[in-house]
């Protein structure tokens, strides 16, 4: 099997050419098997979570949609709030079907690597901070977002609090709870395994302030998940 296929970008593509419905599936040691409908990455405004149209609501300015998929939150943007955006996402085949919905301005790069851009908005979407990977990362996370905002630019991102799902309630960023290990598959292809961060509304506000950004709880969801607001602290 080919580790390296564009698995989202394939499944999009699929969907979205020949109206294939086959399931990307979730793979972590931690859990069982989970889905991704493919469809759902399709969706529109009126289907997505509180959470997502919370987010959307609050964009301003030239937004930056990262990990775009198949371009549905920014298709609102410049659609419904007629907003200037940047979409990205690693996935080449992704942004190719983003583009052929409409979306302006869709590009397959990776967000660690952009660069000589400002935006007013950065939108992360679907557990935004999954990209984050780790605890650890957060640093850097912190120190290269504050290279792409505005003076009053802001990052919108969603996560959940996982710890409903362990008895022992412990924030050891050692051994923290919210850390995983994925890896996904669709028809006979199978990513390598990568890291994926789930945070808590008050851990993500702890390193927030010790990395001179203000972190406000925007909207919190009947499933532990929530949205936050993200700004550089002015000096």
């Amino acid at each position: 099997m080919d580790k390296n296929k564009d698995i989202f970008g394939t499944a999009i593509k699929a969907f979205y050419e020949e109206k294939d419905k086959t399931d990307i599936i979730v793979h972590s040691p931690d859990f069982e098997d989970d889905v991704i409908l493919v469809e759902y990455l399709f969706r529109k405004f009126e289907d997505m979570p509180e959470v997502e149209q919370k987010a959307l609501e609050l964009c301003e300015g030239k937004v930056l949609d990262v990990g775009c998929g198949a371009g549905s939150h920014a298709l609102f943007l410049q659609q419904n709030k007629k907003l200037q955006v940047k979409a990205i996402d690693t996935s080449a085949g992704a942004i190719e079907i983003a583009t052929k919905r409409g979306v302006e301005n869709a590009v397959s790069e990776d967000f660690f690597k952009l660069k000589d851009e400002k935006f007013d908005t950065i939108l992360m979407l679907m557990n935004g901070s999954g990209i984050i990977g780790k605890l650890k990362n957060l640093k850097s996370f912190f120190d290269h977002s504050r290279t792409l905002l505005t003076e009053r630019g802001k990052i919108l991102m969603d996560s959940s609090d996982l710890i409903y799902l362990f008895e022992d309630e412990f924030e050891d960023p050692e051994n923290y709870f919210g850390e995983f290990q994925y890896s996904i598959s669709y028809k006979e292809w199978h990513s390598e395994d990568f890291d994926w961060l789930f945070i808590s509304p008050d851990l993500l506000t702890e390193y927030a302030e010790s990395n001179g950004f203000n972190c406000e709880i925007i909207h919190q969801g009947d499933n532990y998940d929530f949205l936050a607001e993200l700004s550089v602290q002015k000096k």
